[in-house]
């Protein structure tokens, strides 16, 4: 059957969705099915191909781009499209978003588009998260005048995001959608409707891509057993007895659409999707992660010199020493800083100088973002307790030269502000035990996810990429509570850095991850991080993770291996490739 042009498929949408005129939840919802695509009879493609026409473009959506990691991941996906759908041609591929932070420079090549699509960003930046508290936070009785007014208010944003998202694939004639995390992780109610307006009124395929669902640490009070604790997720739930709204939410998030097909991150997702959601098995999968071949690359102990000079720089605006700055200063100041947020290094005290580059310096690195789920104060603990333990203390007293430094990579959102706030308090009352001579050895640094700075090319330094991050470290901590993936994990293992981690929830995503049905060469090896007291026997291990680090070179060697095996590229291209003829059917 031949396809309506993309621009008289915008047009027929506009004049349908100026015709509808909801009145609450229920509205939406009839809406939604009945501009649902009929099910097609599903053809087995004998050519094994992908539709020829999504060589005519394909765009991503998500709500923001910068150096979290579902940008990153982003980019890889992008990467492997482009290697075999525009293999020797120009990549027609599309970022679209709500906003693209100057670190999304590290993760979007110059040749591929952007579009900002204002309004689509999510959580607090969503109009200072107003919508998202009165639908996630605030009461919102079922037949309720102010039901009903939200309701006519997210169809109004959704209408004007699909006007102005339709017009952009229609001019560049995109066929295949890609959106990543926002048909399942609901940080902008209107962009999540948005989608299925356009995919389904201009006849999209649309490869859903989702990393974390709203539900995976999260569940309805009347769902809970006696004495259960709060799930991080579980304000999602918070009108769960709102019926109208909630069956209209579930139907949302995800999409099942004729022509979508979904990837999830795990199986335990897949699982879910199709034995509670009823989804079609034929049209929910797993997209693996992929490792780039830079992460094996063998540095030495130069390299590793030269990333934390590079570093340095970095943290201190463009100085090869760092003058941090008092962590109860940087404390009062923290609301100005928020909306910079640049590099910074705290202490404890005033007038100090750091060199992260000798050989005295341990380097703990935890590569993701500040969120209270990913339990960084757990990291400040461990030293503490560190600093309290026989073996590890005389090694520190014994070299005055000895210092620590704990560095978070990625940036705080502005709703994150809080666990900020208790990342430093922690860290000002583990020093405030400590004798001076110690605690002036401790320090916390913030990138940013920065990994360039203005000084470099005057001073012949190159930038740093992801690759080069991880090798500041001596070791990478991730206490994580809750991950879709756990990708840390990986890439720390790519590297031949150690790592200490937690056994997150689900605990079947992390032991898929680290391998452990998988023959003893496809296993990821780790120090775990315990959920009660650090025991003399983890704390001895640490001990000698941190100050000998050859000891570990065997089983770091080990896991560069085991990750190649699974993680590599080439994985990547033949894992979406296939998944593209999947839509196809």
């Amino acid at each position: 059957m031949q396809q309506i042009n993309k621009n008289e498929l915008y047009k027929q949408m506009i004049d349908k969705l100026e015709k509808f005129k909801p009145k609450n939840w229920k509205d939406i919802d009839d809406i939604l099915m009945q501009i649902k695509m009929p099910a097609q009879s599903r053809q087995v493609n004998g050519s094994n191909a992908f539709p020829e026409e999504i060589k005519n473009g394909i765009a991503f959506i998500t709500y923001d781009y910068g150096i979290d990691g579902v940008s990153i991941e982003i980019s890889k996906y992008a990467m492997s499209l482009q290697n075999f759908v525009f293999k020797n041609t120009e990549p027609k591929i599309h970022f679209i978003g709500g906003d693209f932070y100057p670190q999304a420079e590290t993760v979007i090549k110059p040749e591929w588009k952007r579009f900002q699509l204002n309004g689509s960003n999510g959580w607090g930046k969503w109009e200072n998260a107003f919508w998202y508290n009165q639908l996630f936070i605030d009461e919102m009785p079922q037949n309720s005048k102010q039901s009903e007014n939200l309701a006519v208010e997210i169809w109004k944003q959704a209408v004007s995001l699909s006007k102005r998202l339709g017009k952009y694939l229609a001019k560049n004639n995109i066929h295949l959608l890609i959106p990543v995390n926002v048909c399942s992780n609901p940080g902008n109610l209107a962009l999540g409707l948005c989608i299925p307006l356009v995919a389904e009124l201009m006849d999209l395929y649309v490869l859903n891509s989702n990393h974390d669902y709203y539900w995976e640490g999260g569940k309805p009070e009347s769902e809970k057993k006696q004495g259960e604790i709060s799930g991080p997720r579980d304000h999602f739930f918070r009108n769960y007895d709102n019926h109208e709204f909630f069956s209209f939410f579930e139907k949302l998030y995800p999409w099942d659409g004729t022509k979508w097909i979904q990837t999830n991150i795990n199986k335990l997702q897949s699982d879910k999707l199709i034995e509670k959601y009823n989804f079609d098995p034929q049209k929910v999968f797993e997209l693996a992660t992929s490792i780039s071949n830079d992460f094996f690359t063998n540095y030495t102990r130069e390299d590793v010199k030269s990333v934390r000079l590079r570093m340095a720089h970095i943290l201190s605006d463009g100085h090869p020493l760092i003058h941090p700055k008092p962590v109860k200063e940087h404390l009062e100041n923290l609301k100005l800083w928020m909306a910079a947020q640049k590099p910074v290094v705290c202490a404890y005290s005033e007038n100090l100088v750091l060199d992260p580059t000798t050989d005295d310096t341990i380097y703990l690195l935890q590569p993701t973002r500040v969120i209270g789920r990913k339990r960084i104060k757990k990291d400040i603990e461990l030293i503490a307790a560190l600093l309290h333990h026989q073996d590890f203390r005389d090694e520190f007293d014994n070299n005055p030269k000895k210092q620590i430094v704990l560095h978070i990579t990625g940036p705080v959102p502005i709703e994150h502000q809080h666990d900020l706030e208790i990342i430093l308090n922690t860290f000002i009352e583990v020093c405030d035990k400590l004798p001076k001579s110690v605690s002036n050895r401790l320090f916390l640094a913030f990138s940013v996810g920065t990994e360039e700075h203005s000084v470099f090319p005057e001073k012949g330094l190159k930038r740093l990429y992801i690759h080069d991050i991880y090798q500041l470290a001596t070791a990478i901590v991730f206490p994580s509570e809750t991950e879709g993936r756990g990708l840390p994990i990986v890439e720390s293992s790519a590297g031949g850095v150690p790592i200490i981690c937690s056994r997150y929830f689900p605990v079947e995503v992390f032991d898929g991850v680290v391998g452990k049905t998988m023959d003893e060469e496809e296993q990821i090896k780790y120090t775990l991080f315990p959920e009660g007291e650090f025991s003399e026997e983890f704390l001895n291990t640490v001990t000698d993770l941190l100050l000998y680090p050859e000891k570990n070179k065997t089983v770091n060697e080990h896991n560069r291996k085991a990750v190649k095996k699974r993680y590599s590229e080439a994985v990547m291209d033949a894992n979406l490739q296939d998944l593209l003829t999947k839509i196809n059917m």
